[in-house]
């Protein structure tokens, strides 16, 4: 089978199109044919080699954690899938292997997809909706009635939070270029704050919750718009514990029942999941850099099968 594998970390040259052995599913894991795989900014992170500390991962290494397709074998002790159903799931970073024809995914990382999104789309859902829901639901404990503030609202764990936030009832503030402050807007965001033109710290107070997608300078002055008993929960750096608010860091976690929670309010039209960007596997080293670039609205999805 082809699969974007790694055999030693670095730059974009460092991957390949790699003919591998196609897996076996193990006790408790699905064989996935896989249609498509959404790049994250994890995956440039995991080539680079910055991720070693946490992951450990093994090489050669096949990328990609996103990925929706079809059951292609059972392991065994699998129950609730068929062969045949179409199915998503965020493949644990452990483990990874989604960029490939095939991949082995274990039951409960695993659902049944969305019934009104493809399998580009909803190849783009799983570790957005997992992580924008941990951090402000599970983490931050946010509640209907209270007020975030979502750095990189745009982009695809920043729209999926806005959406959530909204659905829970919360304002919502987000940061963005102007240039998709409608996009935020048709979302559900209250009110979009220009970060090239405006300072959010001068534009934004007594938010009970912020998102920090971005860490650095960004989450150092986000605590200035934090009220007491505020919540910072961010993605990519631990916040400091001494500026009289709550704050942490979440790693994303795999959650197969949750991916159900969320098919259903995709399907119920609640949640909706915007792809900028599909490519052939064979572009895999392209898309990578594309979501390193930072500059994406949305998802990259590769197209395998």
């Amino acid at each position: 089978m082809r699969a974007v594998r790694i055999h030693s970390f670095g730059g974009p040259e460092v991957l390949r199109i790699d003919e591998a052995e196609r897996p076996e599913p193990k006790a408790g894991e699905l064989l996935v044919r896989v249609a498509a795989a959404a790049v994250n900014p994890v995956d440039w992170m995991v080539r680079a080699g910055l991720m070693q500390w946490l992951l450990n991962n093994t090489l050669p290494l096949t990328l990609g954690c996103d990925v929706a397709g079809s059951v292609e074998q059972l392991g065994p002790g699998v129950e609730g899938f068929r062969e045949g159903d179409s199915v998503y799931a965020f493949i644990h970073l452990t483990r990874l292997g989604a960029f490939a024809e095939f991949a082995t995914v274990k039951a409960e990382e695993a659902s049944r997809k969305p019934e009104t999104l493809d399998v580009v789309h909803a190849a783009s859902v799983p570790v957005a909706v997992l992580t924008a829901w941990q951090a402000i639901f599970d983490a931050a404990g946010l509640e209907s009635g209270q007020t975030i503030l979502i750095h990189g609202a745009a982009g695809g764990i920043g729209s999926m939070a806005v959406q959530l936030a909204k659905w829970k009832g919360a304002r919502v503030i987000g940061t963005a270029s102007e240039k998709n402050h409608e996009y935020l807007i048709a979302l559900g965001a209250d009110e979009v704050v220009d970060y090239r033109k405006t300072p959010f710290e001068t534009a934004v107070r007594n938010v009970d919750v912020v998102l920090d997608t971005l860490g650095g300078e960004t989450q150092e002055k986000s605590f200035q718009v934090l009220k007491p008993g505020g919540f910072l929960v961010s993605l990519v750096s631990p916040p400091p514990q001494d500026k009289g608010v709550r704050a942490a860091m979440i790693n994303v976690q795999t959650n197969g029942k949750r991916l159900e929670e969320a098919a259903k309010l995709i399907d119920d039209g609640v949640l909706k999941t915007l792809v900028e960007t599909v490519l052939p596997l064979e572009e895999a080293s392209k898309a990578i850099a594309l979501s390193q670039s930072g500059r994406t609205r949305g998802k990259i999805v590769l197209r395998v099968n």
